[in-house]
């Protein structure tokens, strides 16, 4: 494998680190946006950064949380972690004072081409989601609105302090929108999973899985760098073959107690392997899972907005039953058709049902009632078990030396927080959005001071309109803000 430093290009010539690439002019909606040098603009970036704060949170129970202490980066690698640390001659010095200093937000499961219809089935049903995005306006997706909903997806993590999402590509009717797709991860700077899958509705050209081989030559020749791929799917032997013979890790949108048990017979499941929701698992499939070191995620407003499985994943179904198992579940937001984008509601809601719930359990004396859940966990799970769900955990989840600067600064000064009392349940219970103040993936900074490094928010509205007025045209949709 080619070797990638943080100022080098991959082959295809993207820029990985060093500049955002915002492609917002001359673009042919009939292919898919392509980069335009006019179009660049520089990200801060330095290759040796002190951050002089309060709180910090690492998520690493070795190294343990700082009252008041500092972060110093150098390139893209956090190299020292503590109290008083002194700045070398000519590193930059971001003053975080009055903030928390925490891990960047892991999103396991995104379906990001959706974006562009954020919150437009607001009391939808799973029929009305389906209705709405695979059946709906998904078969008239071209590569250029691949591109603008992926792009809208990361450009939203990254504002929320989400600062790696995996991609679970489900609309891809070529190997263009599949292309497409890629580089808006590549263009946003965020640090992203492409999960690549077919469609689940309508006439496509039917390369996947056989194309996972040449966006793996094309797009993901080196170790080092912030976008990489794994196949995506409903669970199949032979995908699954193909996917582990390219050293392909593996996804799925769910999977039944039924093939958990098959596959577990056959030593298909492991550690490579990660699946949604998990909300309708027997238990002898959670033992099974827990046994073949699988990974989770749940999603919790997603299970609850759409009725999936028990609807209540977070007090009886995934996130419960992982915790009563001891699988260690990551968060996920699954779509932005009806909810927000950001960890913070996640946190909230795995947090509040599954106390709620858990109450009620012990109030009408069941037995096996389990302890109600607490900020750190929650915490964990958008952290550390989403880097380990991406397979990333040797590169983000927590603020351990040695690891890439993927840092997320929450003011703690703000109406809604002040006064800081408890840094932990002011992540998990009171900040929002608009707390996030300073964004760093890969050491570089991609928010600062609360807005986007290097967006132009005038064109990349431009890019929006122009991209959802097409499709709601082809699907003859009229548009009622008040429906």
């Amino acid at each position: 494998m080619t070797v990638l430093n943080r100022r080098a290009k991959p082959a295809n010539g993207l820029r990985e680190a060093e500049k955002g690439s915002y492609p917002f002019s001359r673009c042919d909606p009939n292919t898919r946006c392509s980069l335009q040098p006019d179009a660049r603009t520089p990200v801060n970036y330095t290759d040796d950064m002190l951050l002089r704060g309060r709180a910090i949170i690492t998520m690493d129970a070795d190294l343990g949380d700082f009252a008041k202490g500092d972060i110093h980066v150098q390139g893209k690698h956090i190299v020292e972690v503590g109290r008083d640390l002194r700045a070398a001659a000519g590193a930059e010095v971001i003053d975080a004072v009055g903030t928390i200093l925490i891990p960047g937000f892991v999103d396991c499961h995104r379906h990001s081409w959706s974006a562009t219809f954020r919150q437009i089935i607001p009391d939808g049903l799973i029929a009305n989601y389906m209705a709405t995005t695979h059946q709906g306006f998904g078969p008239y997706y071209r590569p250029h609105d691949m591109y603008v909903g992926n792009f809208i997806t990361a450009l939203g993590c990254i504002n929320a302090g989400i600062t790696c999402v995996i991609d679970n590509s489900h609309n891809s009717r070529s190997a263009a929108h599949s292309d497409a797709a890629i580089e808006a991860l590549f263009d946003s700077g965020i640090r992203g999973v492409h999960a690549s899958g077919p469609p689940q509705f309508g006439t496509w050209d039917k390369q996947l899985p056989a194309d996972w081989a040449r966006l793996q030559k094309k797009y993901f020749t080196s170790d080092d760098q912030l976008v990489t791929l794994r196949a995506f799917g409903a669970a199949n032997r032979e995908n699954w073959a193909l996917a582990r013979s390219l050293g392909l890790k593996i996804h799925a949108d769910g999977i039944s107690s039924e093939l958990v048990e098959a596959f577990a017979k056959e030593k298909l499941l492991g550690p490579d392997f990660t699946f949604n929701h998990a909300s309708g698992l027997t238990d002898a499939a959670w033992r099974l899972v827990r046994e073949t070191g699988c990974n989770v995620d749940v999603c919790t407003r997603c299970d609850s907005q759409y009725g999936l499985g028990t609807g209540a994943s977070a007090g009886v179904g995934g996130f419960q039953k992982a915790l009563d198992f001891g699988v260690q579940p990551g968060f996920s937001v699954d779509n932005e058709t009806s909810y927000s984008t950001d960890m913070f509601g996640e946190m909230r809601a795995a947090f509040f049902i599954q106390r709620a719930l858990a109450t009620n359990r012990r109030v009408n004396k069941d037995p096996d009632a389990p302890a109600p859940v607490t900020v750190r966990q929650v915490l964990q799970c958008a952290t550390v078990n989403g880097a380990r769900c991406a397979a990333l955990l040797d590169k983000c989840g927590t603020l351990t030396p040695g690891k890439e600067a993927d840092i997320v600064m929450i003011r703690a000064d703000g109406m809604n927080v002040y006064p800081l009392n408890n840094a932990l349940g002011t992540v998990v219970q009171a900040a929002d959005v608009g707390n996030v103040d300073t964004v760093i993936i890969g050491g570089a900074i991609r928010k600062r001071r609360g807005a986007l490094v290097g967006v132009d928010m005038q064109r990349f509205r431009q890019l929006v309109d122009e991209s959802r007025s097409y499709l709601f045209g082809k699907a003859n949709y009229t548009l009622d803000i008040l429906s």
